[in-house]
């Protein structure tokens, strides 16, 4: 994969991971600069594994949940077990193509990395 694809793939995945941080009202400027110190390493990753540019957008969605846990709690809450005990959306394919947001109890893919509003709405 060329220089220019993996921009875009990064470009894309801060993209898709911005909005779903908005959808959740999660974007100001502290978990911002999360998101770029993860697009940075994640920049630095792809530049090793050109070919694994297109998992970037599911990684960055993971190192989201991963900084957001230390500051702010589990992120993304799942929408469609409010009523239960509240638990966290995990990304899958955990390294693939095409990430989702995945409910861990029951296996439901909630929405695609990047459209988390339409799973609130």
């Amino acid at each position: 994969m060329e220089q220019s694809a993996t921009e875009e793939a990064i470009h894309r995945g801060r993209a898709a991971v911005l909005a779903d941080l908005a959808a959740d009202g999660a974007a100001g400027p502290e978990e911002v600069s999360l998101l770029e110190q993860a697009v940075s390493h994640r920049r630095w990753w792809s530049e090793q594994w050109p070919a694994g540019a297109a998992f970037v957008p599911g990684l960055l969605a993971q190192d989201m949940c991963d900084a957001l846990l230390e500051t702010r709690g589990r992120w993304p809450l799942c929408p469609r077990c409010a009523s239960e005990d509240p638990h966290a959306l995990g990304v899958e394919p955990e390294l693939g193509e095409d990430p989702h947001w995945v409910c861990p109890v029951t296996g439901v893919a909630v929405a695609p990395v990047g459209r988390l509003a339409e799973a609130r709405g």
